[in-house]
């Protein structure tokens, strides 16, 4: 059984050599790259005016990854906004990832029959979903469901006043919540060391009274098997913990945004060397469960699934505008009733 060490950062890949979980690793290492494909083509599409502002997840590929591969079918995941591997784990397709950014909320109607049915949607607010995670918890506890809720954020929510007081309520109910904190170093253009004056962001769980665990977020393995740990504790009324995961933001904050004005050159080059997709690509060469051959086939293999993606998103009819005033109200006002009558005539609808 894994128990962490409280408050040192976990790390794996550098001692797999008798690892006996190579095939899950694998699988893993394949959604790796295939999300980075699909990242560099979002950013692609936003510069060329093809989607909407959007917020790169480079670098932190193994963070969400190891989400989607650690959560089971039946618990739930309340994302913030660079968790596209975990929401394409738990079914959600690439194209409709591509709706959300591209501003057609149909993009957050997650198939049915998918894990993701359960998820909420991408969260912007900085840490607002993390009260909604507390939340669905109490539901599960009060309802004996044996089910954990995961939910993320980025290093700034932790200022947030919403971050503590679910921290609290996890720790005083007991709550089977997991919060995973993806400490990329950077909270738009501050950095970390003005973002706390705590000794870690996992310290901040010892005033909730709950667990709090450091974890590589460049290195898959350790984020498994601690977030298998977390969420299996939480499944089994065992309590909440705080994952802090280390990582990196390789990307600017979103495409509205420009790193270099903030953060030094040689910072990102030294981040570089440390990035999670080439340090598990090695490890797997290394143990022979990867070669040359098999990365040219999967590398294909990312840009026709991702191309067919695009198509389908870019040829997808476009949202009725009506559609903005519908699932807001149980019953429409009067007033926007009558503005959504006038865009339903506007768009040739007989029976408006």
């Amino acid at each position: 059984m894994f128990m962490p060490e409280p408050y040192q950062i976990h790390q794996r890949l550098d001692a797999l050599a008798d690892c006996p979980h190579w095939q899950r690793l694998t699988e893993g290492y394949r959604n790796m790259q295939l999300i980075r494909t699909f990242d560099k083509k979002a950013v692609n599409l936003q510069r060329t005016g093809q989607l909407g502002t959007y917020a790169s997840c480079l670098g932190a590929e193994a963070i969400a990854t190891a989400g989607g591969m650690a959560l089971a079918r039946e618990d739930y995941f309340v994302p913030y906004y660079r968790d596209h591997a975990t929401q394409y784990l738990r079914g959600v397709p690439l194209y409709q990832i591509l709706q959300y950014w591209g501003g057609d909320e149909r993009g957050n109607a997650f198939p049915a029959d998918t894990p993701a049915s359960r998820d909420l949607p991408n969260c912007v607010p900085i840490a607002t979903q993390l009260p909604q995670a507390a939340g669905i918890a109490t539901k599960a506890k009060l309802t004996h469901e044996h089910a954990a809720v995961l939910a993320t954020c980025g290093d700034g929510a932790t200022s947030r006043g919403d971050f503590y007081e679910t921290l609290n309520v996890a720790g005083v109910w007991q709550l089977p919540l997991v919060v995973m904190v993806n400490n990329n170093q950077w909270a738009i253009s501050v950095p970390g060391q003005l973002q706390t004056a705590s000794r870690s962001i996992a310290h901040k769980a010892e005033a909730a009274g709950i667990e709090g665990i450091r974890v590589d977020g460049n290195d898959l393995p350790a984020l498994l098997e601690v977030l298998d740990y977390a969420l299996d504790k939480a499944r089994h009324g065992k309590g909440a913990t705080l994952v802090e995961a280390i990582s990196y933001r390789l990307s600017d904050h979103t495409t509205a945004d420009d790193a270099s004005r903030y953060r030094k050159a040689s910072e990102l080059h030294t981040a570089w060397q440390h990035e999670p997709i080439a340090r598990l690509r090695q490890a797997l060469v290394n143990a022979r469960q990867w070669d040359a051959e098999q990365e040219t086939l999967w590398q294909q293999h990312c840009r026709d699934v991702v191309d067919d993606a695009v198509k389908t998103y870019l040829e997808h009819p476009p949202q009725v505008p009506a559609d903005m005033l519908d699932h807001l109200y149980a019953t429409l006002p009067a007033s926007l009733g009558r503005q959504r009558k006038t865009l339903s005539r506007q768009q040739g609808d007989p029976h408006a």
